[in-house]
């Protein structure tokens, strides 16, 4: 058993935890998604071009206000922020007073009513400052309390909670514990219903608290047991969301966590002993928790993409100063081909991270498409980018590169924090859903349609009997599916010829699409029901597809720039060229690799490295962490000192 089913008494297996995974899901597609249609073999160019634009005040209040937060982050020193590890009080009073933490805040509710687009940018601003700053703020308002308030939240909870964030009021949101990270069926913090129906009594612990030690207010999730309500009517309970005072009796932060990153960020664990919150502050219904959860992260997932962007900008910047300043062997290193190849793939890469971005926020703004995949696959592909550009920029800078901005300033060189940087983004590639899971959760998404032809075919579970209705209906989907991935638009030598020199990309994601489709298809034809174990297989495929977003939105983001920028259009098609070349090549790779790799002789290894034969391989070192603590330490039950500290107002 695990420490939170002995707290509980709640045992959890595999069936149950898909099953509540499952019924979090969004179910239905009511609007049409061009990630989507990537992995069903359907290019619909005409989704994402033109490039979805914003209305001219939405546009005019984002640059008013970046202006005036370039304005009010001058004074803010970064290097106090990471040799102190923690964010000053009058940083904070300077971002409340110009409205930073009501950015995406309707304004009839104290906020500024941003678009995500200009939201982004402005996380990006200041994530390049200090990314403790970008964290602060993305925390608070893409999964703290104003965005499942602003989604879910009835008016008088709007009116209640809405103007106090926008004003400052610091929020957190509450999920992780120290046994459950992305299986949330092992929820161990649970919300008892009073006798009189009128509030909830929390009791239990949250691990990873971004902001959870200055917050006032907290999203809190925990599991209501199944219950009698007064009238006699009995209700199942489940996960459910509450908006929690911070400084309510029996709330205490117990630790204020440390990492190798990210220093300034206030991240803390929050035991909760009866906590009364009252009724009126649950968000949703019973058990309505972790759809909430789930609909809040589809777009609050954004701000990560936003903020890789701007680490690609910075990066881009530094190589290109460095490159040109240090001398070897008689000419500036950047011009030594072993470096140009880093450079240009870190300029290519910027153009790309930030065309994703873009357009991901812009499609999202307009409202008529569905996103969560776009959404989904920007973080996933982001984070995974971010973090190899810095690497390279890292082996740029050499030794200088390893060492810390402050010794290189003692020193009395410009102190240029690239350790710092990659550090500081690591945390992106875990952060609102691991790589691991957000492959998963994508290609749960992408096969959807496969899943509900197959049906029972797909279902372990299921009898012959079922398994064989389950066929006819899959036969009568694939009939009319499969022959759409034959022919296409990418095979046509003229197709997108108005794109000019893009256009041979254009024909290749086209073509590239129905090819994943194939290979997809030809996977849920080979494991049925077992397809969902081979996490890398599907992994693959969901990587084709975000290299082919991606693609898409360079190529889109040129097209805009050839009447919003006209000046830099073709400087910036030259950066699209350059990517959806190393694109194409890494594509090819995956496409090779999906069927020839080394998976089956891989999973038999680890199955027996985790089964000891291989302890032998672990001998002659010496292990500083044994007899340290439990791997999984369980809930404290003594009061410990709060270390709860809000930065005053």
């Amino acid at each position: 058993m695990s420490i939170n089913e002995q707290q509980t008494g709640q045992r959890v297996d595999e069936k149950v935890a898909r099953q509540v995974a499952e019924a979090a899901r969004e179910q239905s597609w009511e609007r049409p998604s061009f990630a989507k249609g990537l992995y069903m073999g359907s290019f619909d160019w005409d989704l994402i071009h033109p490039h979805p634009q914003p209305e001219p005040e939405a546009e005019a209040r984002g640059v008013a206000f970046m202006a005036k937060l370039r304005e009010a982050i001058t004074h803010i020193d970064p290097a106090a922020i990471e040799r102190e590890a923690r964010i000053p009080d009058e940083a904070i009073r300077a971002l409340r007073e110009v409205g930073a933490f009501g950015m995406k805040i309707p304004v009839e509710y104290g906020g500024l009513g941003l678009n995500l687009a200009d939201y982004g940018r402005a996380l990006m601003l200041v994530g390049t400052l200090n990314p403790s700053l970008g964290a602060l703020l993305s925390a608070h308002q893409s999964i703290g309390v104003p965005e499942p308030v602003k989604m879910f939240g009835t008016e008088e909870q709007k009116r209640a909670f809405l103007p106090r964030c926008a004003a400052g009021a610091i929020s957190a949101f509450l999920l992780t514990e120290n046994d459950v990270g992305s299986d949330p069926a092992r929820l161990g913090t649970t919300a008892t219903l009073s006798a009189d129906g009128t509030s909830y009594s929390i009791n239990g612990a949250k691990l990873w608290t971004t902001n959870g030690v200055v917050a006032e207010l907290l999203v809190v999730m925990a599991a209501v047991p199944a219950h009698e309500l007064p009238d006699g009517t009995k209700s199942r309970g489940g996960i459910s969301a509450f908006v929690v005072e911070a400084d309510a009796p029996g709330i205490v932060v117990e630790n204020r966590n440390a990492f190798m990153g990210l220093r300034g960020i206030e991240n803390g664990v929050t035991r909760f002993r009866e906590v009364q919150v009252p009724l009126e502050n649950r968000l949703g219904k019973e058990g309505a928790g972790l759809k909430i959860a789930l609909s809040t992260l589809n777009t609050g997932r954004l701000s990560i993409p936003a903020m890789c962007a701007g680490a690609g900008k910075w990066s881009l910047k530094i190589a290109r100063e460095w490159s040109n300043a240090r001398i070897q062997w008689g000419k500036p290193v950047g011009e030594h081909e072993a470096v140009g190849k880093k450079i240009a793939y870190i300029a290519a890469s910027t153009f790309a991270l930030e065309a994703v971005f873009e357009l991901s926020a812009a499609l999202a703004d307009a409202g008529m498409k569905d996103v969560r995949i776009e959404a989904a696959l920007a973080k996933l592909f982001s984070s995974e980018v971010s973090c190899t550009i810095a690497d390279e920029l890292l082996q740029i800078r050499g030794g200088r590169g390893y060492e810390t901005a402050e010794s290189q300033r003692a020193r009395g060189e410009r102190s240029v924090p690239v350790e710092q940087l990659l550090r500081d983004l690591r945390i992106n590639r875990i952060f609102e859903g691991s790589t691991e899971i957000m492959h998963l959760l994508i290609a749960r998404e992408a096969v959807d349609a496969h899943l509900k032809a197959a049906g029972d075919l797909a279902n372990k579970d299921a009898d012959l009997q079922a398994k064989a209705k389950a066929a006819m209906v899959a036969s009568s989907f694939y009939a009319k599916w499969l022959p759409t991935l034959a022919v296409g638009s990418g095979l046509l030598p003229n197709s997108y010829a108005q794109i000019g020199r893009l256009a041979k990309y254009l024909r290749f994601i086209e073509r590239a699409s129905r090819r994943l489709a194939r290979h997809t298809f030809a996977g849920m034809a080979t494991w049925q029901a077992g397809m969902e174990s081979h996490q890398v297989f599907l992994g693959r495929v969901v990587d084709v597809g975000a290299e082919l977003f991606a693609m898409a939105a360079c190529i889109s983001r040129v097209e805009l720039m050839r009447t919003q920028d006209p000046l830099n259009a073709d400087s910036a098609e030259l950066l699209a060229l350059a990517f959806c070349e190393q694109s194409e090549h890494r594509c090819e790779t995956l496409f090779r690799e999906l069927w020839a790799n080394s998976d089956k002789t891989d999973r038999k290894l680890s199955t027996k490295v985790l089964a000891g034969e291989f302890a032998w391989l672990e001998s002659g070192i010496v292990d500083a962490s044994a007899g340290t603590g439990e791997w999984i330490a369980p809930w404290s039950t003594e009061t410990t000192r709060d270390r709860r500290r809000p930065y005053g107002n």
